[in-house]
């Protein structure tokens, strides 16, 4: 993630921010493709006839989800079969809606379309499920960054890790919270989410190189 204000914020890592988070974009890649399986639990408590229609309908752009190289035709459809855009349009007040709009979030991220992410994502009504509510804040954090809206990314960032607390996604979104926050010059917030991670999380993967962070942050607030 870079920056070109340097008055308000700090460059603190080489690359784009997502590139700085290779392991959040492979979590979300198998937990967008993990998202096929519980919508079946999902379809279940909406209107079943409108919510089944959808479903069989979308059936074919979700198995193209997971490949970039598809992602148009998820976005699209092919066909007959109607893609997530179409279906999250007129189907809307649907779980099948609801979780369109979450995978057409992670494929815009992916694609580099970072304010149509922002779009998608911001239509997404919480579940109740620990694994999409956590993971579609979590993507308009990561969309918010390359939009270099850092505040914002703050933002979701921290409801992301709050929002179900787990040793996997937790975790990930404080580590980027973190690094956000230091972009920001606050250090002290940054000093927080790493902290949290150490002693709330330490057999986590993020927890391996925590120190290194504390004591970056900390050299800034002594």
């Amino acid at each position: 993630m870079s920056t070109t204000d340097t008055t308000t914020t700090q460059p603190v890592r080489k690359g784009t921010f997502l590139e700085e988070n290779g392991k959040s974009l492979l979590f979300i890649a198998v937990a967008i493709l993990a998202l096929g399986a519980i919508a079946l639990y999902y379809f279940a408590s909406y209107l079943p006839s409108r919510a089944d229609e959808a479903a069989a309908k979308m059936f074919k752009s979700e198995q193209y989800v997971g490949v970039d190289s598809l992602a148009n035709k998820a976005i699209n459809g092919e066909g007959g079969n109607y893609g997530l855009e179409k279906i999250a349009e007129e189907y809307d007040n649907t779980k099948s809606a609801n979780l369109a709009n979450l995978y057409l979030g992670g494929i815009y991220l992916r694609k580099g379309e970072y304010k149509k992410a922002t779009e998608a994502l911001g239509k997404y009504t919480a579940t109740g499920s620990p694994v999409a509510d956590p993971l579609a804040l979590g993507l308009l954090g990561d969309a918010y960054s390359e939009l270099k809206d850092y505040k914002q990314a703050a933002t979701y960032y921290k409801k992301a890790a709050d929002k179900a607390s787990n040793k996997f996604t937790s975790p990930m979104f404080l580590k980027k919270l973190g690094l956000v926050n230091e972009t920001l010059k606050d250090f002290k917030g940054a000093e927080e989410a790493y902290e949290k991670i150490k002693s709330q999380y330490p057999d986590s993967q993020e927890a391996t190189m925590i120190d290194e962070y504390l004591a970056r942050v900390q050299a800034q607030t002594n």
